[in-house]
């Protein structure tokens, strides 16, 4: 069994207007490409509520990054009460959403992940001494990395909405 660590979790709060299409596809092509991190979506739960609607959104996916460690990140979107709503940018009338948004990040360091060293106590034993003694710096690097990935995409998510909200 592979070793998990949990190295980052952490959310972002916003209530207000924002385009839900362009909010969506602007999380997703960031996590692609600025990550690596190929993303799939596990969930979608739409529920309507008169002339609103409550949604939930959760990503997850993975990027092996050596033969010993790789990474996983959990991207959970809950969306309450978010209504089209018509705002005047520019001189322009533009159809946009209103509404609260909470997006949670979580970041996970995958040791082993083959379970190479999972075939025998001897094996397990050397994993031990691998991981206390040859490459102590390696993880925390690899550590560093992913919370820094996670920070950064909170930190996109919150200047996206910053931004999207003064229009």
């Amino acid at each position: 069994m592979s070793e998990k660590d949990t190295v980052f979790s952490s959310s972002v709060k916003y209530n207000g207007v924002f385009s839900f299409k362009d909010f969506y596809a602007f999380c997703y092509e960031w996590l692609t490409e600025e990550t690596g991190i190929g993303v799939s979506e596990g969930k979608y739960e739409e529920k309507i509520k008169g002339d609103s609607k409550d949604i939930l959104v959760e990503w997850s996916g993975s990027k092996t990054v050596s033969d010993y460690f790789k990474f996983s990140i959990d991207v959970t979107f809950s969306i309450s009460g978010l209504r089209n709503v018509e705002i005047t940018q520019s001189g322009k009338k533009i159809q946009t959403n209103q509404g609260g948004i909470k997006v949670s990040t979580k970041g996970t360091l995958i040791r082993d992940y083959q379970g190479k060293f999972e075939t025998s106590a001897f094996n397990k034993f050397l994993r031990s001494i691998y991981e206390k003694w040859v490459i102590t710096s390696r993880i925390g690097q690899f550590e560093d990395k992913l919370a820094c990935s996670c920070n950064s995409f909170l930190e996109q998510v919150k200047a996206y909405l910053d931004l999207e909200g003064k229009k």
